[in-house]
């Protein structure tokens, strides 16, 4: 049931918001120098190696600034571990901000839940350096699930959480998870998107 949700979700999603992602995609190209879409590298189910589609917020050399920026501001540096994310990063540009503030960035994502690395909803899709930092002996039942496009932490806090806060979400979603707690949280995920709390 989950599964055919997630098709039936992901198609009407595509479906509806692709006059909106066309204009998107034509603001990132005459803001900025580089692709319209970007991917990341996260682990998916099982472990699975999966690629998670955006639209691009950042410049081009965004990894190569995130290291020189936490190597040379120990502030930012402990941001960085507590949140693993910056809440000013210069690496956003303008169209890039207001995306992730609405969070718009992730729509192509669908495309991911439509393929099977994604579901609607589902514990946040992380890196193997996450994995290897905060997770510990829950790794093995975090990664039992599809990661989500949404989840429950999205709709408690998002990045104002630390990422041990993030991980007893995650585990409690697992414990919990059913159809009727994936609706509560895409109708909970709607309002948190607009008022944009913790969103950056």
């Amino acid at each position: 049931m989950k599964r055919i949700f997630d098709i039936i979700f992901s198609l009407c999603a595509m479906i509806c918001f692709l006059p909106l992602g066309i204009l998107i995609a034509i603001f990132i190209k005459i803001t900025s120098v580089g692709p319209v879409f970007y991917s990341s590298k996260r682990v998916g189910k099982d472990g699975a190696t999966i690629y998670c589609w955006k639209f691009r917020t950042m410049c081009l050399n965004a990894d190569q600034m995130l290291a020189d920026i936490l190597a040379q501001d120990p502030v930012l540096r402990l941001e960085w571990d507590t949140y693993y994310k910056l809440k000013d990063d210069p690496r956003i540009s303008s169209v890039g901000r207001f995306l992730r503030k609405t969070s718009l960035d992730e729509f192509p994502q669908f495309w991911n839940v439509l393929r099977g690395d994604l579901s609607v909803v589902g514990p946040r899709p992380v890196t193997e350096e996450e994995i290897q930092k905060y997770f510990g002996a829950k790794a093995s039942k975090i990664l039992s699930v599809r990661p989500g496009l949404t989840g429950i932490w999205q709709t408690s806090g998002r990045n104002l959480l630390t990422f041990e806060e993030r991980l007893r979400l995650e585990e409690s979603y697992i414990d919990k998870q059913s159809l009727s707690l994936d609706l509560q949280i895409i109708c909970k995920t709607i309002p948190a998107i607009f008022l944009s709390k913790g969103a950056f």
